[in-house]
């Protein structure tokens, strides 16, 4: 049985047109449009109503939003996933390396998504997947997932108001001497459809770095360093530590290499922001994989 999805608030003042608390809601006029014209509803106080309505304080208000289409080429499918927190509106995984976020070309089945689209179907929870925060395949560590298309509007606005805050581990090459603050703008390589580069022409990017540690390991100079990211540019930390000198290890598309460690060695170790519904602050923290951790505890 599908658990549609529902808006439910209480006017907050005499004479509002309802069109207008909807949209306090943070209701996109996309998601409206649908309610409207794709089987969703509109309840004041249990009695449908169009947006023209004229409220009154205290009116009990529920938006009943369409059902949502998964795509067609995604299947579902069931396997272990690490859920590091579920409610009605996200659901956070800790997800392991070499493992994609959404299916590619090269990966169609395997992925957060695929698993979680099974995980939703087995309990009717009537999503399509929404990815808020993404990984790269071979970075590992917290992801945050939203059950509702409206959700996910919901976080996006905060994404573009930085209320979104995710920090990383890395290991990287050379020692670096000090803590150091990134801001270099970054654009797509003009030859290639993958790679990213430092280039005047590009986006605004801010990449903070804390150095924890200094180390050898099979005599090459290494640093465990932590790293805050203020903007979320595709490759932003692994272009980033690779213009100045100290790519991540394993990461040989920016000049790491693949002889100390199989996989760029970067983790997501931290995520915070506001709860879409409570707006309370949370926040999630992961540990570095033991790979990881045997590199640096040589």
């Amino acid at each position: 049985m599908q658990m549609t999805f529902k808006l439910q608030f209480q006017a907050m003042e005499d004479g509002e047109l309802l069109r207008e608390a909807i949209y306090k809601q943070e209701i996109s006029s996309r998601a409206l449009t649908d309610i409207k014209y794709r089987g969703g509803k509109i309840l004041v106080n249990g009695e449908e109503k169009n947006v023209r309505h004229i409220l009154s304080k205290g009116d009990e208000i529920t938006i009943i939003f369409p059902e949502e289409q998964a795509s067609e080429h995604l299947q579902p499918e069931h396997g272990e996933m690490n859920i590091v927190y579920e409610d009605e509106a996200l659901l956070i995984i800790d997800k392991p390396p070499f493992m994609n976020t959404i299916p590619s070309r090269e990966h169609p089945t395997g992925s957060i998504a695929n698993f979680v689209y099974g995980y939703f179907k087995e309990r009717g929870i009537d999503s399509t997947i929404h990815v808020v925060t993404r990984l790269d395949r071979d970075t590992s560590g917290l992801v945050c997932i939203a059950k509702h298309r409206h959700i996910h509007h919901l976080m996006s606005l905060q994404l573009e108001q930085g209320l979104v805050k995710k920090e990383y581990e890395a290991i990287v090459h050379g020692h670096i001497s000090t803590d150091v603050s990134i801001i270099l703008p970054i654009a797509r390589k003009s030859s290639s459809i993958i790679e990213r580069e430092v280039r005047e022409d590009g986006q605004f990017a801010h990449t903070e770095v804390k150095v924890l540690k200094h180390f050898l390991y099979q005599k090459e100079p290494l640093s465990h360093v932590r790293i805050k990211l203020h903007t979320g540019r595709t490759h932003q930390i692994r272009v980033h530590m690779s213009h100045i000198g100290h790519p991540l290890i394993g990461d040989d598309l920016y000049g790491g290499s693949k002889e100390l460690y199989d996989r760029q060695a970067l983790h997501c170790v931290r995520l915070e922001f506001f709860h879409p519904f409570t707006r309370e602050k949370i926040i999630f923290t992961s540990e570095i994989v033991e790979s990881m951790k045997k590199i640096i505890h040589n």
